[in-house]
């Protein structure tokens, strides 16, 4: 070979070198490698196979000659059965080229197949037969990665002579040159399985987290899985508006996969929060619900008022038995059952409580009773008291601190992690979840110019996700036309983004995710117009001119 003709070679590999190197997509790398092989040596077509589990298994198949492609970036499934390194009583199958380049960790060079006695090729003949063909010169080349472990076999079929296009042996240039790509191309598949392996391991390791977050509670045991899968559902939206505030709005695909990431890690900080304070169930509950001793304090003031009126009936009449009870002990006791059903229906979790109703509290509070030791006490104890007027929801001030502490320890946990450059973005997007656009959230108290476009889309999926839940101890699931209304209200208190808003309801989002994550009770019939900060115009902002006049705007979303 004439100097110039070597530079040109070299460069050729240099160059597949970096092809091989840049190449993130398994099935194209390993095309690309059976594609260049054949061109070094201009070979009709070729074999590439994998090791896995004592097997060679066919990856890719071509063939010029008869037109085949199949496998790799062609796509397509290769149907032969895996060829075995061992037969069944454990001696090596070294019949094969392909099995026996692999036991002997060797290049095998056949220049004629049909005149070779050493390799058993009558599966080959078979094939010749069928498709009319002959299968005659074999360059088969184990690759070989830096464990010096085999990973798989490159074989190719039939060189041709550039000039002639006749068929010819494979030279001992050829074969140092395959030899030399076979290399390239195991350090390269070894980098790709090694990555491919660290991402699984990576993804698995924040799914056992999640998945450890949410059994941790058995009443929040989805919402770190559905979480990212509305969020996602949410950036693919905003991604094809094509019209409004977010048309330029766009995603790489590696932005997308961070924002994956930081929906499963999103409550990762929930890991430090108190089981009893995530599960607090009703106003009172602790360890237990003391809704019960309060049930007992009411016992035992109804007996003693019960020992009270026997005491006035033995000495005004003389135990008659023929008396009936006085109007005032039975409106006593009526008094004292109401009053017990009313804390009962304080103790849940409402969405308000009014200044009635916690004057009510405050005068129940007010009971006397005795306890065993003969003490008397009010019937609630100050603490009870402040838990019972809690105006919304379960938790009084100092469990809320706690539930809220969450994500600032989700937010010190993922910026102490040592990211990889695509991944940067993921505390942000995870830790700024309930935040409010107003700057009235928290952590950080960050207004909607100080986020991100995707750290918004997670506040609505996290609220979202949360309102439709049917696993929260202190509610019942709510239907969708009461999720969204609490989400259009906090639209109009500029508490979430208002575009995302608009794109959620504009693109029926809510109702992808409920015929897929919720019961069909929750599915009710409503007038979206009716939902707080619905906006008529978001035909106008999201379509193009030449697809408004064809759009319908419906009261109800299809059920």
């Amino acid at each position: 070979m004439s100097r110039a003709g070597f530079s040109l070679l070299l460069k050729e590999l240099t160059d597949i070198g970096i092809s091989l190197s840049s190449e993130k997509d398994h099935d194209r790398l390993l095309d690309l490698i059976l594609q260049k092989a054949k061109e070094l040596t201009n070979a009709d077509g070729g074999t590439l196979y994998s090791v896995d589990d004592h097997q060679l298994k066919f990856e890719i198949m071509i063939s010029e000659t008869l037109g085949i492609h199949i496998g790799g970036d062609n796509g397509g499934k290769i149907n032969l059965p895996p060829i075995e390194l061992y037969k069944e009583n454990g001696k090596p199958n070294d019949t094969l080229v392909a099995t026996c380049a692999v036991l002997q960790g060797t290049t095998i060079n056949v220049d004629d197949a049909y005149n070779n006695e050493q390799y058993d090729f009558s599966e080959t003949c078979k094939f010749d037969v069928i498709n009319n063909y002959r299968s005659v010169s074999f360059l088969t080349v184990p690759l070989t990665n830096h464990e010096n472990e085999i990973i798989g076999v490159l074989q190719l079929l039939n060189a041709k002579n550039p000039k002639t296009n006749e068929i010819v042996s494979f030279s001992d240039f050829d074969q140092q040159i395959i030899e030399s790509l076979a290399a390239m191309a195991a350090v390269t598949i070894t980098k790709r399985i090694l990555i491919d392996a660290q991402k699984l391991l990576f993804e698995s390791i924040i799914e056992l987290i999640a998945s450890a977050i949410d059994e941790k509670s058995p009443y929040t045991g989805v919402h770190c899985r559905r979480v990212p899968e509305l969020t996602n559902m949410i950036a693919d939206a905003a991604c094809n508006i094509t019209n409004g505030p977010l048309e330029n709005f766009s995603m790489t695909d590696s932005e997308k996969y961070a924002l994956n990431i930081a929906g499963w890690l999103h409550d990762c900080g929930k890991i430090t929060t108190p089981t009893n304070v995530v599960d607090k169930g009703t106003k009172l509950e602790t360890i237990f619900d003391r809704i019960k001793l309060i049930d007992t304090r009411f016992e035992v003031i109804k007996r003693d008022r019960q020992i009270e009126e026997l005491r006035k009936k033995l000495v005004k009449h003389n135990l008659d038995p023929s008396l009936d009870d006085s109007d005032e002990y039975q409106k006593d006791m009526q008094t004292i059952d109401q009053d017990r059903e009313f804390l009962h229906i304080s103790n849940t979790g409402g969405e308000f409580m009014t200044d009635e109703d916690k004057d009510r509290v405050k005068q129940i509070a007010g009971y006397r009773w005795c306890d065993p030791e003969n003490c008397e006490n009010n019937l609630l104890t100050d603490n009870e008291i402040e838990n019972l007027l809690i105006e919304k929801g379960t938790l009084n001030k100092h469990e809320r601190e706690i539930i809220n502490n969450h994500i600032s320890v989700t937010n010190s946990l993922l910026k102490a992690l040592p990211y990889p450059k695509h991944l940067a973005n993921v505390p942000e997007f995870a830790g700024g979840h309930h935040e409010k656009m107003d700057g009235t959230g928290y952590p950080d108290g960050l207004t909607r110019e100080e986020m991100s476009v995707p750290a918004r889309m997670m506040g609505i999926a996290d609220i979202f996700e949360a309102l439709t839940a049917c696993d929260r101890p202190y509610r019942k699931a709510m239907p969708i036309s009461k999720a969204l209304t609490i989400l259009g209200k906090m639209k109009l208190d500029n508490h979430i983004d208002p575009d995302l808003f608009n794109i959620f309801i504009h693109e029926q989002i809510y109702m992808k995710y409920a015929e897929k994550f919720l019961d069909a009770a929750q599915i009710d019939e409503f007038e979206i117009t009716s939902i707080p900060g619905y906006e008529q115009i978001c035909a106008e902002k999201f379509l193009k001119p030449a697809q408004f006049d064809k759009v319908e705007i419906t009261n109800t979303p299809p059920v």
